[in-house]
């Protein structure tokens, strides 16, 4: 049996708390922004963008010092942003291959991809370096991809400053494509860098140059391990990591928001990154729940049902803002947190000469409009309940299964036995019964006198006696004729406990 060859794609994303908050805020992308890190008045930059950089900004520097450069955007550091975009791009990478390494560091993001038998799926490593560079952009974070057969190889051209956004090292040349690279790449510590310095060693090539045995005379084995990494032939243990699968955003706003309009906007953000991440598995949104962190302390959260599961950003924005519109949060939001659950995509397939349906989206809309006028309790599909006692029912939040449509058969149709309708009369109507031998004789209904011609029952119902809500009836069907003729086929209840008549239901 041979060994297969190794093979590693390493992403290196700089200033990442600057992109961890940037990345669902694209409007300021393109602008001078600085992230501040500690307590006013001692907050200094951590952080900062390229623009911002170019401007002459520099890490460490103050507020008072960010404050003499005019169109310059601070922001707050956090840490909960940053974990959830380092989880995004773990999950990200996660799709190009199983086995991941996190190796990030405070202020970088940094994960290495065994990429080893992947090119039947995605093509050769030039291909799925540049898919992988598409696809970490998409979620809003700038990150350089390096890919070589060696472990540390793919890390040291990953980190360093080179204009390429994707590179690949051929098998065999590692030495050769890190030779030119400064030897600031490898994090030396002060010690190992002043030493480099007074030796007068300033790349890569000139470490791999030194011979090894006086080099491991001078610093040990440390020595002889920086000298494998500059030329490429450092083994590595690789550890993958497991990273979770959470469609999850959070957002600290710069400053409280009251207005429903302002928060829909980041929202429209926070689910354009679930739904790239969902459709990336392909799955779909089953229900997006929403809470707002409050001033005070306090937290507002609601969530979103539709019929079926959805990738329509439009429809999931449409739908938050009618449900946030119904429940206005009682205070100014100071966070933002979006909580996907995912179902699967489902398609109804219909025949080809069978009636075009309304879409379900159009339902949901309609359904959360009516919800915002009557309540959510008063909306949803009427399901009998476990009990013989009329009109016991519930209602459930309205779901669409998947079903076909077949045509009636006339053999069915020929089949199918006749039976009268009920018209159910909502509330019932009070009556004056008349009883012969405990049965109906006559009764009142919409101030005309019925003689009874026959009737049928008793059928008597009762239950939950072990509940304050006892009920007890019988039901009586009757064939009624009025003086003038007229007749009437009617379903009468009586209570028994309140000794009471009502007329349910007509007969048609």
């Amino acid at each position: 049996m041979t060994k297969s060859a190794e093979i590693y794609a390493c992403v290196h994303a700089t200033e990442f708390p600057a992109q961890a908050l940037l990345r669902l805020r694209p409007e300021l992308r393109d602008q001078a922004c600085v992230v501040m890190e500690g307590e006013p008045p001692l907050q200094q930059v951590c952080s900062l963008t390229k623009k911002a950089r170019h401007l002459g900004l520099m890490r460490g520097m103050t507020q008072v010092e960010v404050d003499t450069f005019s169109g310059v955007t601070a922001l707050r550091r956090s840490h909960s942003q940053e974990a959830n975009a380092r989880a995004v791009l773990l999950e990200c990478a996660g799709g190009f291959s199983p086995r991941v390494e996190d190796r990030s560091e405070d202020g970088a993001f940094l994960c290495a991809i065994d990429i080893a038998g992947t090119r039947g799926l995605f093509g050769p490593p030039e291909k799925l370096a540049q898919s992988l560079v598409a696809r970490v952009r998409a979620f809003g974070v700038t990150a350089c991809i390096a890919v070589s057969g060696n472990f540390h190889a793919a890390v040291v051209v990953a980190k360093a400053p080179l204009p390429l956004s994707a590179r690949v090292i051929p098998t065999g040349e590692e030495s050769t494509a890190l030779a030119s690279l400064p030897i600031t790449v490898l994090d030396l510590n002060e010690k190992q860098a002043e030493t480099f310095s007074l030796w007068g060693i300033r790349t890569l090539g000139m470490l791999a140059a030194l011979p090894e045995k006086e080099l491991v005379a001078r610093m040990g084995q440390a020595g002889k391990q920086l000298r494998q990494r500059s030329r490429g032939e450092m083994p590595h243990l690789f550890q993958p990591v497991e990273p979770v699968f959470s469609l999850a955003e959070r957002m600290e706003l710069d400053s409280p928001v009251e207005v429903l309009d302002a928060l829909l906007f980041v929202v429209n953000m926070m689910l354009d990154q679930v739904i790239r991440r969902a459709a990336a598995r392909v799955l779909a949104l089953a229900s997006v729940t929403i809470t707002l962190t409050l001033e005070g302390g306090a937290t507002h959260s609601r969530s979103v049902r539709p019929a079926l599961p959805t990738n329509d950003r439009q429809l999931w924005l449409k739908l938050l803002h009618l449900d946030l519109e119904a429940h206005p949060s009682p205070a100014a939001i100071l966070a933002v947190a979006l909580d996907a659950e995912p179902g699967s995509t489902s398609k109804v397939q219909l025949g080809l000469f069978s009636p075009q349906l309304p879409e379900p989206s159009h339902l949901d809309v309609t359904l959360a409009r009516i919800r915002a006028i009557v309540g959510d309790e008063n909306v949803g599909c009427a399901v009998l309940t476990d009990t013989h006692q009329p009109d016991g029912f519930r209602l459930d939040p309205f779901n669409l299964e998947p079903f076909s449509i077949s045509p009636p058969q006339l053999s069915d149709i020929r089949s199918t036995p006749v039976r009268p309708a009920i018209r159910r009369l909502r509330p019932a109507e009070a009556s004056f019964v008349t009883l012969q031998d405990e049965r109906p004789k006559a009764f009142f209904f919409r101030e005309r006198r019925y003689a009874v011609e026959r009737a049928f029952g008793p059928w008597l119902t009762g239950g939950e006696w072990w509940t304050p809500s006892i009920w007890g009836c019988e039901q009586w069907d009757l064939v009624a004729q009025a003086h003038d003729g007229a007749m009437l086929c009617c379903c009468v209840i009586h209570d028994r406990l309140r000794n009471e008549w009502q007329i349910a239901g007509l007969y048609d």
